[in-house]
């Protein structure tokens, strides 16, 4: 199970570090634009320089929070968890609701992301996504009030 996890958890960071040099691109271009002499307002109501400086304000604070989200994943340590043990980060944990099975990777950030490893498909939680709150501190077999109950843990 540890592997399986160590190739999520390395899905979810190759996925992050494209994010963030996406995001890094768009950023220089934002910021090329808000200072490019093109730019210089025609008018008192042209506001594309401004425009363009938010926008690579906002995407510089993005970035920033890839990179830490990327660091914070890359000290992440991985374990494997027993049956016995309640739900915490670092839980694989398999859901069954009304027949139908999703896997999901518990993770200290970077919630929200679809990674597959072979033919396994696993969604991140991140402790800002509702469902984690539901998923902390259960125990296999332990119902969720959706219905859905906590079928495997590793």
């Amino acid at each position: 199970m540890a592997n399986l996890k160590e190739q999520l958890l390395g899905a979810v960071q190759a996925k992050l570090g494209e994010e963030l040099s996406a995001l890094e691109r768009a950023l220089a271009d934002s910021s090329a634009a808000a200072t490019d002499p093109d730019s210089k307002a025609e008018s008192k109501y042209d506001t594309r320089s401004l425009e363009m400086s938010y926008l690579a304000s906002g995407q510089a604070r993005q970035a920033e929070s890839l990179r830490e989200a990327l660091r914070e994943l890359e000290n992440f340590a991985l374990r494997d968890f027993a049956v016995t043990e309640r739900v915490e980060v670092g839980a694989l944990v398999e859901l069954e609701q009304e027949g139908e099975w999703r896997s999901y990777l518990l993770l200290p950030v970077g919630g929200g992301l679809e990674v597959t490893c072979g033919e396994q498909q696993v969604t991140t939680l991140s402790p800002e996504s509702p469902l984690f709150a539901l998923l902390e501190g259960r125990r296999m077999g332990e119902p969720l009030p959706n219905g859905a109950s906590v079928s495997e843990l590793g």
